[in-house]
């Protein structure tokens, strides 16, 4: 055992990285809360359960895998042949997962909005099979933000131990306070409205740090996104202070069948 992983200042970075994890992950939480919203209430537990196993795996994978990663960043993949702009792996990732985003997010908010309500009841409705693709989803953004998450926890940290500490304790805590996060947005329509926003310049950012992740880099974008989000979550707790009596408007939201919810 190393004794290096016992001094104060070991302490210090399992502290400061997960704190950094738990910070780096409301995004990813918003995500989740939203799609587990659209699922009935006692399957919900088990997704929870499921996004924190799969993503302690899939983190504690990365941050194994991190020299190799390392070695494949600036390693062009794929080359758009009009701009002849080289993309890695990373790259690709981030690009491609910051469109799924652009995507889920708009199709999601059109749901809410405007969408055609049997067409959106309809995912409730079809059990195993819905619980799965909704599972897919939670899988495939995870994979995305785990690349944030490693490349915190380097930065971080020196040692791996701490790493693979640090991103358990951040995901254990995530999922004890999803729930409540999600019956918080849930309740709150203009919240939801507010998180789904904040996805959608979550996705932008994404794509601009895949197209050019130095520059994107070097202008600390996602500093601005926390920061316009957490003042307007802000303003709009202030506005529910000050009309407390005032009724909300509906949103358009999944209805479980009758049958599934009494276990037939």
């Amino acid at each position: 055992m190393n004794p290096e992983l016992f001094t104060g200042n070991a302490l210090l970075s399992l502290v400061t990285l997960a704190a950094l994890e738990i910070i780096l992950g409301i995004d990813n939480v918003i995500f989740v809360s939203i799609i587990m919203g659209r699922m009935p209430k006692e399957k919900r537990k088990r997704a929870r359960l499921l996004w924190m196993i799969f993503g302690i795996v899939t983190r504690t994978a990365l941050l194994f895998a991190l020299g190799w990663l390392l070695q494949q960043k600036g390693k062009p993949v794929f080359t758009l042949p009009i701009l002849d702009k080289p993309f890695d792996l990373a790259s690709l990732i981030m690009i491609g997962g910051g469109l799924f985003l652009l995507i889920k997010t708009v199709t999601e908010i059109h749901h809410k909005l405007e969408g055609d309500e049997a067409a959106y009841e309809a995912p409730a409705r079809k059990g195993s099979r819905a619980f799965s693709k909704a599972m897919a989803q939670i899988v495939l953004v995870d994979m995305v933000f785990s690349f944030d998450s490693v490349v915190t926890a380097s930065g971080v940290a020196k040692h791996l131990e701490i790493m693979i500490a640090a991103v358990v304790l951040a995901m254990i805590v995530m999922f004890f306070f999803s729930e409540k996060i999600s019956n918080f947005i849930h309740k709150h329509p203009t919240l939801k409205m507010l998180a789904l926003s904040f996805l959608v310049m979550i996705g932008l950012v994404l794509i601009i740090e895949g197209w050019d992740g130095e520059q994107a880099e070097g202008l600390h974008l996602k500093n601005y996104v926390y920061f316009s989000m957490a003042f307007s979550f802000a303003v709009e707790l202030l506005n529910m202070r000050l009309r407390k009596n005032a009724k909300p408007v509906k949103l358009r939201e999944p209805k479980a069948d009758p049958d599934e919810e009494s276990g037939h």
